[in-house]
């Protein structure tokens, strides 16, 4: 049994005053994300799906 660790990196549309989200897609069937001010408080878990729904509903978004 192996116990894999989140690997958290920073959203590329993070801005330099300190306002990041992480997110770690290395997990089976999930996809994590926190803030990165606060690596110790809550994490939103998604599914896969999810996650790719919300992205692609963000980018549309933001072109419109």
């Amino acid at each position: 049994m192996t116990s894999a660790l989140p690997r958290w990196r920073k959203s590329n549309r993070s801005d330099n005053d300190g306002n990041c989200v992480e997110v770690a897609g290395n997990l089976p069937g999930v996809v994590l994300v926190r803030d990165s001010k606060d690596p110790a408080g809550p994490t939103l878990a998604f599914t896969p799906d999810a996650w790719r729904s919300l992205i692609t509903s963000l980018r549309r978004a933001d072109l419109g």
